[in-house]
């Protein structure tokens, strides 16, 4: 048997939910790098709407010094990969429309995703040092935000696995 006719073992694309998991991990280690962070902060306008967009990207922040905060924060990047993860995997769409695959795949990693981050900030709000009901109410409108602006791209990313 020749070399080039092997039989394929491993599927050419991953999942939908797989690939849509790759992004949201991206999202956070790229977007809520301290580096990044700092970019975003010194170097673009938060009156404009792309200074507002780059800055909004920055939310899952995450850092390595151990000062007051730091779990809060951690926690938030962390838990936001793992339940997006999770919902990406638990949302039905991509796996039952077979018929419009491409656009439920789309639609249920977005929503995924800004389900994520709502869940997320609200959690880690809650878990953080003085975390009261009506700060996580508060950072979970904010993790929404920062999902439905951004959760596009995990979308996006869906597209490009099988169902």
């Amino acid at each position: 048997m020749a070399l080039s006719n092997r039989p394929r073992t491993v599927p050419r694309y991953g999942t939908a939910a797989g690939t849509g998991a790759l992004a949201a991990f991206l999202l956070v280690a790229v977007g809520g790098s301290p580096m990044y962070v700092d970019w975003a902060q010194n170097h673009t306008d938060p009156t404009g709407a792309g200074g507002w967009f780059l800055r909004l990207l920055a939310w899952p922040a995450w850092r390595w010094q151990a000062d007051e905060g730091v779990l809060a924060t951690n926690l938030r990047a962390i838990l936001l990969i793992v339940l997006a993860a999770v919902l990406l995997y638990l949302l039905p769409g991509p796996q039952v429309d077979r018929v419009a695959a491409s656009g439920s795949q789309f639609l249920s990693g977005w929503g995924a995703y800004a389900l994520a981050a709502g869940i997320t900030a609200l959690l880690a709000t809650l878990l953080g040092p003085n975390g009261t009901l009506y700060a996580a109410f508060q950072a979970a409108s904010v993790g929404v935000a920062y999902g439905f602006f951004a959760g596009w791209i995990v979308g996006l990313a869906s597209l490009g696995g099988r169902a």
